[in-house]
């Protein structure tokens, strides 16, 4: 019980205490200084997301980290156990990299301006219309140069069987034609969401599979891609062993 009631008030107040930092990003962001703008806001939300990690409990053991292009951008799709999987990534995957995010989360003060700094996509879930503009939004922002992270699951399983893939997801890799890098998490809903909310230990492990290209997919090629990425993904989760 300890344990969770100090990593909700370290959430809570942590996130209050970047405000320096977030005051000093969006100066650097003003003046143009793109590049040391684009290096402080990751290393720093980096830093700030690795302490909820810790917090937690979670023992991650990272695997594939060879396989992340670092000349390009990249679209991630992973698997979507649990509240921890996007600290996960913030704090394991150093290449720069926004998220589509439910919109909810734009609600959060704070939260969402370094959401908002890092080239996240707000999702509005409960239209198609919704979700098609995201999807444009992030592909307009992967042709500018960033790389951004997708469950194509669209919520939680909290441990449970995979859901379906979402084909329309896929758009953000094969409309720019950047590779799709799958990565596996097996764990992170053992931290949280098998507690009933409250936090717990426990061992988490991530897989960062070999990128897949989608320059050159042909049309029936791109129609089984949601299938292939989520056998790849399925491959490595414990529950399939």
């Amino acid at each position: 019980m300890f344990r969770t009631i100090y990593w909700y008030g370290y959430f809570a107040i942590s996130l209050i205490c970047t405000l320096p930092a977030l005051r000093k990003a969006k100066k650097l962001v003003a003046s143009g200084n793109l590049k040391e703008a684009e290096a402080y806001i990751n290393q720093t939300t980096m830093k700030w997301a690795m302490a909820q990690v810790k917090n937690g409990g979670a023992d991650v053991k990272v695997h594939g980290l060879e396989n992340i292009p670092h000349d390009k951008p990249v679209v991630f799709m992973s698997n979507h156990q649990g509240n921890f999987d996007i600290a996960l990534f913030m704090s394991f995957i150093e290449k720069p990299k926004g998220y589509v995010a439910k919109l909810e989360t734009n609600k959060i003060y704070i939260l969402r301006d370094w959401m908002r700094l890092i080239h996240c996509v707000f999702m509005d879930r409960s239209t198609l219309k919704g979700a098609a503009s995201a999807i444009i939004e992030g592909v307009k922002l992967i042709k500018e140069g960033h790389s951004l992270v997708i469950f194509p699951e669209g919520t939680r399983s909290k441990g449970g069987p995979l859901g379906e893939f979402k084909g329309g997801s896929f758009k953000l890799a094969t409309k720019p034609k950047v590779p799709i890098v799958p990565v596996t998490i097996d764990g992170t809903y053992k931290l949280m969401e098998a507690q009933g909310g409250k936090v717990k230990p426990a061992t988490v492990h991530m897989y960062i599979h070999p990128p897949i290209p989608t320059a050159d997919l042909t049309k029936e090629e791109q129609v089984e891609l949601p299938e292939r990425v989520k056998a790849i993904i399925a491959s490595k989760l414990s529950t399939n062993d």
